[in-house]
């Protein structure tokens, strides 16, 4: 069956939309990639995912809810003193509600069980599809993720800093901001990809409608659906599916200590510590995520034999 690339919109729970793509065979084992903060579907590197493809492997990629085409929530974003105290307003939605929404996807598009790939928020919305729809989980893999617990994973304050200025108001500052906090994030020993970068910021732009206010407003809200969920390592106890967790040692977003303690809160799981690797998916990096994901559900679907052709 031919590869289905085109974006679609799901509706799902609560009257929103989101936009997903879903490639290779349909009866191949599925893989869910959930982003990150701010981020969008696209912010998985293409050889990451054609490295996926190749081992024979159907890839399914999500704009989380207030990111890329997907719905923008109808509701005020926090103020700055707020997200700095962690106090979220009461209509904040939170990480099981962004959870909901992507297993409303997996409905539409008729995946049963799957295999999930998170990465920062990503690796945290993951975890909680994991631990309430362990029947829907054959493994899971979180990638420079954390637990929510306020001693661990804290970003640094520089990178604060960063979180809170105010935002891009053309496409060629924000493209210029995107690629700063990219170098300040990306870590020592795998350099980031300037023209790649540049792509990816262009393109989340024009995806996002280039509003920077409304921008802005939906990255607070999800910074403040991070911050409502609280501290989830109680629940991760509850994550029954083979968990593979990777974090980098130089990661200035989520210390590492977070990758730490989320394998210390899911029951069996791997970890995994990269050198040099930062809070971000370096050109450099990706072979060995290629390896290490479809290692993992190879090994938590021993029946699939991976077609391992070149594209």
């Amino acid at each position: 069956m031919t590869a289905r690339v085109d974006e679609q919109l799901v509706d799902v729970p609560g009257g929103l939309r989101i936009c997903a793509v879903d490639e290779g065979p349909a009866g191949a084992p599925a893989v869910l990639l959930v982003a990150g903060l701010a981020q969008q579907l696209h912010s998985w590197p293409a050889p990451f995912v054609e490295g996926l493809l190749a081992r024979g492997l159907r890839v399914v990629r999500l704009d989380n809810r207030d990111s890329g085409r997907s719905s923008r929530v109808a509701a005020p974003p926090p103020a700055i003193w707020r997200q700095l105290l962690a106090r979220p307003r009461p209509d904040a939605y939170r990480l099981i509600d962004m959870a909901a929404d992507a297993v409303a996807v997996l409905d539409h598009l008729g995946i049963e069980q799957v295999h999930l790939v998170g990465m920062s928020m990503g690796g945290m919305i993951a975890q909680e599809v994991a631990a309430r729809h362990p029947d829907r989980c054959l493994s899971l893999v979180s990638v420079i993720s954390t637990t929510g617990a306020p001693r661990v994973g804290q970003a640094a304050w520089s990178t604060k800093r960063r979180l809170v200025a105010p935002p891009a108001r053309t496409a060629e500052k924000f493209v210029a901001a995107h690629l700063d906090m990219t170098a300040h994030l990306a870590g020592t020993g795998h350099p980031l990809d300037e023209e790649v970068e540049r792509a990816y910021a262009a393109l989340a732009w024009r995806r996002s409608g280039g509003t920077p206010k409304a921008a802005a407003a939906a990255t607070a809200r999800q910074i403040q659906a991070i911050q409502a969920s609280g501290d989830r390592t109680a629940g991760l106890a509850r994550v029954l599916a083979p968990t593979l967790v990777v974090h980098g040692d130089r990661d200035l977003i989520v210390h590492p200590s977070g990758g730490q303690a989320t394998a210390r809160a899911i029951g069996g799981a791997r970890h995994v510590t990269v050198p040099g690797m930062g809070h971000h998916l370096a050109p450099t990096l990706l072979d060995r995520l290629v390896e290490l994901v479809a290692d993992h559900v190879q090994e938590a679907h021993p029946h699939h034999h991976p077609d391992t052709r070149k594209p």
